[in-house]
């Protein structure tokens, strides 16, 4: 006989019961439309939701009261929750003033002020440094220089644990690896030398002539005794052989354990760490040893990243003598900086070899990991800084006769506002560089597979540029920004110059081209063609289907060309 299914609870699975019946209360049918009072309440808690998370129904919530409650609460009832009510305002307000105090304030002022007092140089600024801190002199100014510093080491210590990442899942370079793998074997092999002579020395009786007999034995007294001793003395050489198995196994899980260490405790800790707790958001004081916390890695941070290499670098130039033209630059403390790191990076490399030869495995494998960090630091300047930036001067450099203008007149410029100067000529080659990889881009939709093979395609998955940085050794970086720094320089030379040489000997009056600003006027002409570049022409850009008429003018010219050839 078939029994019909009774109502369950979708949560608990349980049926109901007068006590505690089933209730249906969203728009889910089937047999998980129903649940407990009970139920529904404590997954409301847990998921903090107020919605069926499968059918999206609102729940209607109606407020239940004791039967025993008065129609009207008394006055010292409201005046005990106002009261309630405005304590915890101002305790919320105390405590997120002081939040506010300490990550805008404090943490930007003793960073500002520690750098400030580490790069001055002087033993007093040092002495008077707790008094510096509590000074209110430029307050504002050194609250928002050390927001910039505090952004500075922040960025460089998430860069450090990603580039961390980068060395664990992408491998080291060949070289440590190497490094490494040669100082396993070299213990391998020692420990294999051992037990061949060891098991050289148990065989060492089992060479023996048969003829020849041994030494100090007795004949004929006890042989019962005499022919049990053997097999006591092989379980004492297995005894002994599994201790020493078991030695060596312990001091291979040694150092495994050494070089694999375990991040679970690390990871239940971070699960635990959240965003309003390490802020100090969540109502706790806990926040206070994180601000102390970040001070210290600010310190930490400026003293090895800023303070060393700055020094380092300063010493160098001022004993090679070159302090004049470094000061002559405009940018002194940027130049002086990347001297110290390259000359850090030599005394690492230098360093990593002595260790080698020495043979101290822990200090090479240091070495090696703090020099992957100074070569990826500095190879990341020159491709996101120098290259741009050599790029937007060598444009300005071949554009000079389209504004009638010298080089005497951008030295002038230069030497006025060498900060806006650089950056301009640095935003001029960023765009210049990406529109040129737009270009390639194009190219390779274009030509076949295989034709742009010099050029490194930006669309495969397998590229990636901080993995190049980390294996590929320095000579062929240098080789390969030599190789961009032509590439890129014929193409405005073939681009910009000669067109503009091509126009000045066919229509000697069509340039130069003057931009002239009149500060009266509404609208000036510069906006006016900022308005034409930046709204106009992508507008016309995009709707006109450029980049088909594009590929498909690449490809005729392609064509054409390759028929003719």
């Amino acid at each position: 006989m078939e029994t019909a299914e009774e109502d369950i609870c979708r949560v608990c699975r349980s049926e109901g019961t007068p006590e505690k019946p089933l209730y249906h209360p969203c728009v889910c049918t089937g047999s998980i439309k129903f649940i407990h009072q009970e139920c529904l309440v404590q997954w409301l808690k847990h998921s903090r939701k107020e919605y069926c998370e499968l059918c999206k129904h609102r729940f209607a919530f109606t407020p239940i009261y004791s039967p025993d409650m008065p129609s009207r609460l008394p006055i010292q009832d409201i005046f005990a929750g106002l009261v309630t009510s405005i304590g915890t305002a101002i305790r919320y307000w105390f405590h997120y003033t002081l939040v506010a105090f300490a990550w805008l304030g404090v943490v930007p002022l003793t960073a500002c002020r520690i750098y400030k007092c580490l790069f001055t140089g002087s033993v007093s600024s040092l002495l008077t440094l707790p008094l510096d801190m509590l000074s209110t002199e430029n307050l504002l100014a050194d609250c928002l220089q050390g927001c910039f510093v505090v952004t500075c080491t922040l960025c460089a210590f998430i860069s450090l644990v990603w580039l961390r990442e980068q060395i664990v899942h992408g491998g080291a370079p060949q070289w440590l690896e190497q490094n490494q793998q040669q100082a396993i074997n070299g213990v391998g092999q020692q420990n294999e030398a051992q037990g061949v002579g060891n098991a050289g020395a148990e065989n060492a009786v089992l060479d023996q002539p048969a003829d020849q007999p041994a030494e100090n034995v007795v004949v004929g007294e006890n042989p019962e005794i005499l022919e049990e001793q053997p097999d006591e003395e092989e379980e004492d050489n297995e005894d002994e052989e599994d201790v020493v198995v078991e030695d060596a196994a312990d001091a291979n899980n040694g150092g495994q354990d050494d070089m694999n260490w375990n991040a679970l405790e690390w990871d239940r800790a971070a699960e635990e760490l959240t965003w309003e707790r390490m802020l100090g958001l969540d109502g706790s004081l806990v926040f206070l040893e994180h601000v102390f916390w970040v001070v210290s890695l600010n310190t930490l941070f400026i003293l090895v990243f800023a303070f060393c290499p700055y020094h380092i670098g300063h010493f160098s130039i001022v004993g090679l003598g070159f302090e004049e033209y470094v000061q002559a630059s405009h940018f002194e403390g940027l130049i002086t900086t990347i001297v110290g790191y390259v000359l850090l990076a030599v005394s690492l490399i230098v360093s990593h070899g002595v260790a080698a030869l020495v043979k101290f495995q822990r200090s090479r494998r240091l070495l090696g990991v703090c020099y992957i960090v100074v070569k990826v630091s500095l190879l990341v300047v020159v491709e996101i800084g120098v290259f741009p930036l050599i790029c937007g001067w060598w444009l300005d450099i071949c554009s000079l006769e389209m504004f009638d203008a010298t080089l005497k007149d951008r030295e002038l410029s230069f030497q006025s506002a060498p900060g806006t100067t650089m950056f301009l000529h640095w935003l001029v080659g960023m765009v210049y560089v990406f529109y040129f990889a737009s270009f390639i881009l194009l190219l390779r939709e274009v030509l076949r597979p295989g034709v742009l093979w010099f050029l490194r395609n930006l669309n495969d998955p397998d590229f990636n540029p901080v993995q190049e940085m980390i294996h590929l050794p320095i000579y062929r970086h240098l080789r390969r920004f030599i190789l961009s720094v032509i590439v890129f320089g014929s193409i405005v030379l073939l681009m910009l110059w000669l067109p503009i040489r091509i126009i000045k000997y066919l229509l000697p009056h069509f340039l130069p081209y003057n931009v002239m600003l009149y500060s009266d006027a509404p609208v000036s002409e510069l906006s006016l063609e900022l308005l034409l570049l930046q709204v106009v022409l992508p507008a016309l850009l995009e709707q006109g289907h450029t980049r088909q008429w594009l590929k498909g003018l690449v490809r005729g010219w392609t064509v054409t060309a390759g028929y003719l050839l």
